[in-house]
C-alpha cells in the first residue's frame, strides 16, 4: 500500500505530536489513537482523532485500516510499568502493520546500549545494555527486526535526549528547570566536563518525515542516528538557557548540580525517580552518535540552531517572563 495516510500512536506526547503535525504539513492524512478520542482542548489540528488504546489490538488494527505508515511513539508515562506495557504495545503495532503492509516508524533510544558500544554509537554498534529498560528496548527492536523479515518495513530514528516546545516528559523540562516558572536556576545532571547529546524534537520529526519519503529505497529494517546538539562539556545547554533568559530581560540563572542524592534517598518510594536513577550512567560518560549514514541518504540533517531551539522550548514551557503574568 503506497498512500499518504498515517496512524500515530502517542500523538499527545512530544515526539508523536510533532511527527503528526509535520506529516499534516507535508500533505498526509493523519489519524491519532487516544483513549477517549480527541483531547478536550484540541484545536483544529487537522488530525482524525480515533478513540482507542494502544494496549488493545483490535483498537490498533481498526485505527490502522488503510494506513501505509504507523508511527509508534507511545510510551508508559513516567517510566512506570515498562515491563508490562512496552512489548505488548509494539506487538499490536506489528500486527497492524502486517495487516496493512505498513511501515513502522520508531523513535529509538540510547537505552539499548551499554559500555561495550561507548563512546560513539553507530547503527550497528552492539546492543548490550546493563539496565532493565535497556533490555526491554533491545527486545522491542528485535521484534521489529523479525517483523521486517516477514514483510513489514521498519524505520528507526535514534537521537539524544529530547527537548522542544511541547515536550513535557523530558530531562530538559523535568530535570534542568521547572515548566511554568521563570528560570532562576538550571540543574546540571551530568559531570562537568562530560559531554551529552541533545535532540530538538522538531528536527527529529523532520528527519522522520524526510526518510519516509524515501522509505521504498531503504532496507526493510532501516536504522539512522542523529547527531543533534552535542554539549561538549555538559554545561553548554545550561549556558544557552542563560543566554535566552537574559535576552528576555531575566537574571542570569544560577547553575547547580542536579540533586542526585535526593533522588537516591526518595527513589525507593517513587517509581519515576527509581527509574531515572537507573539511567544515571548516561550522564556520567560522554556518549554521542554518528550521523554519517543519515547524511549519506538525506545529504543533510535537519538542524535548528541551539539558541533558537532553546528559546522555542522555553516559550512552549511558559518559562520566559513567567513572573510578569
Amino acid at each position: 500500500m503506497d498512500n499518504k495516510t498515517a496512524l500515530v500512536l502517542g500523538a499527545t506526547g512530544g515526539i508523536g505530536g510533532e511527527v503528526a503535525r509535520q506529516l499534516r504539513v507535508a500533505g498526509w492524512q493523519v489519524r491519532a489513537l487516544r483513549r477517549g478520542g480527541a483531547p478536550a482542548l484540541a484545536q483544529q489540528d487537522g488530525l482524525e482523532w480515533v478513540p482507542g488504546d494502544a494496549m488493545n489490538r483490535a483498537d490498533v488494527l481498526a485505527a490502522a485500516s488503510g494506513c501505509s505508515v504507523i508511527v509508534h511513539a507511545v510510551n508508559p508515562p513516567g517510566y512506570r510499568r515498562w515491563a508490562e506495557l512496552v512489548l505488548p504495545m509494539i506487538d499490536n503495532t506489528i500486527a497492524a502493520a502486517r495487516a496493512q503492509g505498513a511501515t513502522i516508524v520508531l523513535p529509538g533510544t540510547v537505552y539499548n546500549y551499554g559500555p561495550s558500544a561507548f563512546p560513539v554509537l553507530q547503527e550497528d554498534s552492539p546492543q548490550q545494555p546493563l539496565t532493565r529498560k535497556g533490555l526491554i528496548r533491545v527486545e522491542l527492536e528485535h521484534r521489529l527486526r523479525l517483523a521486517s523479515e516477514q514483510g513489514c518495513r521498519v524505520l528507526v530514528v535514534r537521537a539524544g535526549d529530547f527537548f522542544g516546545p511541547q515536550v513535557a516528559n523530558s530531562w530538559f523540562a523535568q530535570g534542568l528547570l521547572k515548566p511554568g516558572q521563570s528560570v532562576k536556576r538550571v540543574n546540571l545532571p551530568g559531570v562537568r566536563g562530560v559531554g551529552h547529546q541533545w535532540s530538538y524534537v522538531p528536527d527529529v520529526a523532520s528527519t522522520m518525515v524526510e526518510l519516509l519519503l524515501r522509505r521504498d529505497q531503504l532496507a526493510p529494517f532501516a536504522s539512522f542516528h542523529m547527531a543533534g546538539h552535542w554539549d561538549a562539556d555538559g554545561t553548554q545547554m545550561a549556558e544557552a538557557i542563560s543566554r535566552v533568559v537574559a535576552r528576555h530581560g531575566g537574571v542570569k540563572p544560577a547553575l547547580r548540580a542536579f540533586p542526585w542524592w535526593l533522588v537516591t534517598l526518595v527513589s525507593p518510594f517513587v517509581t519515576t525517580l527509581r527509574e531515572l536513577r537507573e539511567m544515571r550512567y548516561l550522564w556520567q560518560v560522554p556518549l554521542t552518535m554518528s550521523n554519517e549514514k543519515l547524511l549519506a541518504v538525506l545529504g543533510h540533517e535537519p538542524y535548528t540552531p541551539l539558541d533558537q531551539a532553546v528559546q522555542a522550548t522555553l516559550e512552549g514551557l511558559a518559562c520566559l517572563n513567567a513572573d510578569r503574568g
